[in-house]
C-alpha cells in the first residue's frame, strides 16, 4: 500500500513537470516541447494550451484494428467536408497500418500533406488553417492543408483603377495572392520564399523574386531586414515597410506598395522584390525611386504618344502642387511688381477685406481642404463624395463671402488639391501635401528665396536617399541616359530593348531584335503582301 502511495506520488510530480515545461509566452517557443508518444499526453497538452477557446475541435477515433488517433483543428478555418473524409478514411482502414508514413502513402485523401515532430510548427500550421492528426505510438504529427476559410472574392481594385488593363486585384488571401502573381509569370524561376512573422500573430510572409533576374545580395538583404523584425503582431504590410526602410525619418516612400498583379509581375520583371503579406491586399515592391512614384499601370497598354503628353502633365502637376500656395504667398506679400498689373489690382481688391495676411490665409484654406478630404475618406462611400463636394462649396463660398479668406486663394487651394490627386502613388502624393506646408512658411518669411531654399533642401534631401543602396533619384542622378525612355517619355515598347539600368540585375535584355529592327526600318511590320481584290471591277488593288 505504501508502495503505491509512492509511485502516485512520483508520477503526480512528472505529470507535474511536465505541465511546468507547457508553459509558454510565444509560439516560438514551443520548438523545444515535442510530439508526445502517448496518445493522451498530446490530448492533455493541447486541451491544456486552448483552454477557453470554444473555436477549437479536437476529436479523438479509432482508426479500426490499430490505434487511436487525434484530430484537432480551428472552427471556421477547415474544410470540414474534407476533414470528415480523411477521418472516414481512417475509420475504415484495415490491417495494422498505425505508422505515420504508411497512412500517408496509403489511406489519407489529402494532397497537401506535412509533418512535423515539435509543437511549433504543427501549431503554427493548424492556427493557420490547415488541421493536425496525431496517431498514437508516433513521434511524428501530420499537417493536412485543407483550408476552407472564407474570403473576398477577386475584384478591381479601388486605389487603381484603369480604363484599359486587367480588372484584377489581390484580396486577403495569401494564396489566392501568390497564384494571381503565378498566373502572370508562369515560370518554375519566380521563387517564393514564406516566412512567419509576429510573435502573436505568427503572419505567413512570401518574398517573391525572379530567381533569373533579381540580384542575390538584394534578396539577401530583403530576407536579413525582416528576419530582425520582432514585434507580436503583423496585421498589414504598412508595419513592415517602417521597419525596412532606409530612411525612417524621411517623408518620402522608399517601399512601393500595389493591390494589382500586373504591377507585382511587372516589377518582378524588373529585378525587383515583392513581399506578400496574409490578411491584406497589399503587396510591397522594393526598391522603389521616386521616379516610379509617377507612373502609373496604364502608361504601358495605352500607346506610347498620349502617355507620354500624360506624363509630363503630371511632373507639371507635381510642381504645382507643391509649389503653387507658396508662390502665391510669395507672390502677394513680397513680390507684387513680379504681377501682372490687372491681376496684382484684382487679387488686391479681393483681398482688401481680407483681416489675415496671405500665409495665414494660406493655412486656413489647407486645413481645411484636407480636412474635407478626410472626412470624404472615412465616411460611408454613398455620402462621402457628396458631403466632400457640398462642403468644398459651400465653406468656400461662405469664406469668399465673409471676408474670411480670397477669392483667388480659393482657387489656388483648389488647384492644387486638384494637381494632387494626379499623382498615381498614394504615399508620393502625401509626402507633397506635407512639404507644401513649410514651403508655405518659408514663403511668408522670405519670400522666393524662402521657395527656392526650401526646394534646394528637398532636392538635397531626395539626392542623399537611398532604397536599398539605389540613389532615390534613380535615373536622373546620377543619370542614366537610356532609362530615360522610361522616365519623362514612355518610348515605344519596340524600343526599351534593356531593363532599367539602375537595377543590378542579372540578365538586362528584356527582348529580341527582329520585331525592332524591322519596325525601325520600315515604321511599323509589314509582314507579307495581302492582295485586295476589288470585287465589282475584278481587278487587284
Amino acid at each position: 500500500m505504501l508502495g503505491s502511495r509512492s509511485k502516485t506520488k512520483k508520477a503526480d510530480k512528472t505529470e507535474g513537470q511536465k505541465q511546468q515545461n507547457f508553459d509558454y509566452q510565444f509560439i516560438d517557443e514551443l520548438k523545444s516541447v515535442p510530439v508526445f508518444l502517448s496518445l493522451e499526453e498530446n490530448k492533455a497538452f493541447l486541451n491544456n494550451l486552448f483552454d477557453d477557446c470554444s473555436d477549437f475541435v479536437i476529436r479523438e477515433f479509432d482508426i479500426e484494428h490499430s490505434a487511436k488517433a487525434l484530430l484537432f483543428f480551428i472552427d471556421g478555418m477547415v474544410n470540414t467536408e474534407f476533414a470528415n473524409e480523411a477521418m472516414k478514411a481512417l475509420m475504415i482502414l484495415e490491417g495494422e497500418e498505425r505508422q505515420i508514413d504508411r497512412i500517408i502513402e496509403t489511406t489519407l485523401p489529402v494532397t497537401q500533406v506535412q509533418k512535423s515532430c515539435e509543437y511549433k510548427t504543427l501549431l503554427t500550421s493548424v492556427l493557420g488553417g490547415d488541421a493536425g492528426l496525431i496517431v498514437d505510438g508516433n513521434k511524428e504529427a501530420l499537417m493536412m492543408g485543407i483550408r476552407g476559410m472564407e474570403k473576398r472574392s477577386i475584384q478591381e481594385p479601388e486605389t487603381e483603377s484603369v480604363i484599359r488593363g486587367p480588372r484584377e486585384g489581390f484580396v486577403e488571401n495569401l494564396r489566392t495572392n501568390t497564384s494571381m502573381v503565378r498566373r502572370k509569370l508562369k515560370t518554375p524561376r519566380l521563387k517564393m520564399k514564406p516566412m512567419t512573422l509576429g510573435r502573436e500573430s505568427n503572419t505567413s510572409i512570401v518574398i517573391t523574386y525572379m530567381e533569373d533576374l533579381a540580384d542575390p545580395n538584394l534578396v539577401d538583404e530583403v530576407l536579413a531586414r525582416l528576419e530582425k523584425i520582432d514585434i507580436d503582431a503583423v496585421l498589414e504590410t504598412g508595419y513592415l515597410e517602417e521597419f525596412i526602410q532606409d530612411s525612417a525619418y524621411s517623408p518620402f516612400p522608399q517601399v512601393q506598395y500595389t493591390e494589382r498583379p500586373d504591377m507585382v509581375a511587372s516589377a518582378l520583371l524588373q529585378g525587383r522584390i515583392g513581399i506578400i503579406v496574409d490578411g491584406t491586399p497589399f503587396v510591397l515592391l522594393v526598391p522603389f525611386v521616386f521616379a516610379e512614384a509617377l507612373h502609373a499601370t496604364e502608361d504601358y497598354y495605352e500607346r506610347f504618344q498620349i502617355m507620354t503628353l500624360i506624363r509630363w502633365l503630371r511632373y507639371s502637376l507635381l510642381i504645382l502642387s507643391l509649389l503653387t500656395p507658396g508662390l502665391y504667398v510669395a507672390f502677394t506679400t513680397f513680390h507684387q511688381d513680379l504681377l501682372p498689373t490687372s491681376l496684382l489690382l484684382s487679387v488686391a481688391a479681393s483681398r482688401e477685406a481680407i483681416p489675415f495676411p496671405a500665409v495665414v490665409e494660406a493655412f486656413i484654406m489647407e486645413a481645411v481642404f484636407e480636412a474635407l478630404r478626410e472626412a470624404g475618406i472615412r465616411l460611408p462611400k454613398t455620402i462621402g463624395s457628396a458631403v466632400s463636394i457640398l462642403g468644398a462649396l459651400v465653406i468656400g463660398q461662405a469664406a469668399v463671402q465673409a471676408g474670411i479668406v480670397s477669392a483667388p486663394m480659393v482657387i489656388v487651394v483648389s488647384l492644387t488639391g486638384i494637381a494632387s490627386f494626379t499623382i498615381p502613388r498614394f504615399n508620393a502624393a502625401i509626402a507633397i501635401r506635407i512639404l507644401r506646408f513649410p514651403i508655405m512658411f518659408a514663403a511668408a518669411t522670405f519670400g522666393l528665396f524662402g521657395i527656392l531654399v526650401c526646394v534646394m533642401l528637398i532636392l538635397g534631401h531626395m539626392a542623399n536617399l537611398r532604397t536599398f543602396g539605389i540613389p532615390y533619384l534613380s535615373p536622373y542622378g546620377p543619370l542614366s541616359s537610356n532609362d530615360l525612355k522610361d522616365n519623362m517619355i514612355r518610348a515605344p515598347w519596340w524600343t526599351m530593348k534593356n531593363r532599367p539600368a539602375f537595377l543590378s540585375v542579372k540578365d538586362s535584355i528584356r527582348q529580341g531584335d527582329d520585331a525592332a529592327n524591322e519596325i525601325k526600318e520600315q515604321g511599323g511590320q509589314r509582314g507579307m503582301s495581302i492582295e485586295h481584290k476589288d470585287k465589282n471591277k475584278g481587278d487587284v488593288q
